[in-house]
């Protein structure tokens, strides 16, 4: 199978999670980390058990962490935007690139970047939210898309009094869970 497509030169081709995230707490320490990717297991109580664990489960943060390994510890040029779509697992990297000595990140720098993204927000007229040590929040474009709770216990309860209540038969269209949340 042979289709012209080399993972090989990709640093991350052949390198378990468990190597990888210990290259990087070794060489920045777990304080570093949690400055840069804010993932909650590199910052409370934190180990490379513990946090194999969480990247294992979450693609996101894994998918964060990599991305941090190839392109500031390895030190590889950016992805095109073409193979930035990718994960980076399956990113092929050009031939003539090769891995470099791994970048130096402060803590200083992680402030800086945070307040560079909170300008870039501010500038596109959206709040600057970082990610939850959860990572359950949504960014505030999708905030705008999904109705507030209030909002949907309003609808429910105006809904609840458009329905006929003296027939059990009649269940609002609108709120297919109707008849259970009386």
């Amino acid at each position: 199978m042979n289709d012209e497509i080399n993972y090989i030169n990709n640093p991350l081709h052949g390198i378990s999670l468990k190597t990888l995230l210990t290259e990087l707490v070794d060489y920045y320490g777990f304080d570093i980390l949690y400055a840069y990717l804010n993932i909650n297991s590199f910052k409370v109580n934190p180990s490379i058990e513990s946090s194999l664990k969480f990247l294992k489960k979450t693609d996101w943060a894994r998918e964060k962490v990599e991305n941090l390994y190839l392109y500031d510890f390895k030190n590889l040029p950016r992805a095109s935007e073409e193979q930035f779509e990718l994960s980076p697992r399956d990113r092929i990297v050009p031939d003539g690139h090769t891995p470099g000595e791994p970048a130096i990140l402060t803590l200083e720098d992680a402030e800086r970047l945070r307040e560079k993204r909170e300008r870039k927000f501010a500038e596109r007229g959206e709040s600057f939210r970082p990610r939850s040590d959860s990572g359950n929040n949504f960014s505030a474009k999708r905030d705008s898309e999904f109705p507030k709770k209030r909002e949907l216990d309003d609808t429910r309860k105006d809904d609840s009094e458009s329905t006929d209540s003296s027939s059990p038969s009649v269940v609002n269209k609108s709120d297919p869970w109707a008849k259970w949340n009386k």
